[in-house]
């Protein structure tokens, strides 16, 4: 049973690593293509590779998340009460629960706002996305260590 525990670690840290990957090769991508920058207001044409890499990087980081928290089991905790009588690896894990959620959203978020900055045909004008696609490509990587936390003090704490 270790050995798949093991695996399902490696599993999902490869997923997020490569989705970190995606997310700062989108960035470096968007960065190629003619701009015109003016304080926070950015003019510049789309790139289809960095709308595909973006999206690409979204996709993996969810499906880590999704894997590590199905095969983390379920950490329930229903009061605060609850929370402060449970033993200290529960306590750990909920909380690297939490911070997974929170770096999930926060990451998804900026690999898709950075990828639908790209996906228009015509060349846009507006605030700068600057660096939200290799921002959500750092945060895939911290959601990668958070996952694994989770994963082995939830398993611990059974």
């Amino acid at each position: 049973m270790k050995l798949v525990g093991v695996l399902i670690c490696l599993l999902v840290v490869a997923m997020d690593i490569v989705a970190g990957l995606l997310g700062i090769e989108a960035d470096i991508a968007q960065n190629k293509v003619k701009h015109l920058r003016l304080w926070i207001f950015e003019c510049r044409d789309p790139s289809e590779q960095a709308f595909k890499l973006g999206l690409g990087a979204a996709g993996l980081l969810g499906l880590a998340h999704i894997i590590a928290n199905l095969l983390g089991g379920c950490n329930c905790i229903c009061s605060q009460d609850e929370l402060e009588k449970s033993p200290p690896n529960r306590q750990i894990s909920i909380a690297c629960l939490v911070f997974t959620w929170i770096i999930l959203a926060v990451g998804m978020s900026m690999l898709v706002i950075g990828a639908m900055g790209n996906n228009k045909s015509r060349a846009s004008c507006g605030f700068t996305h600057h660096h939200f696609l290799s921002i959500g490509g750092i945060l895939c990587f911290v959601h990668g260590l958070f996952c694994v936390a989770y994963y082995v003090t939830a398993t611990a704490a059974e």
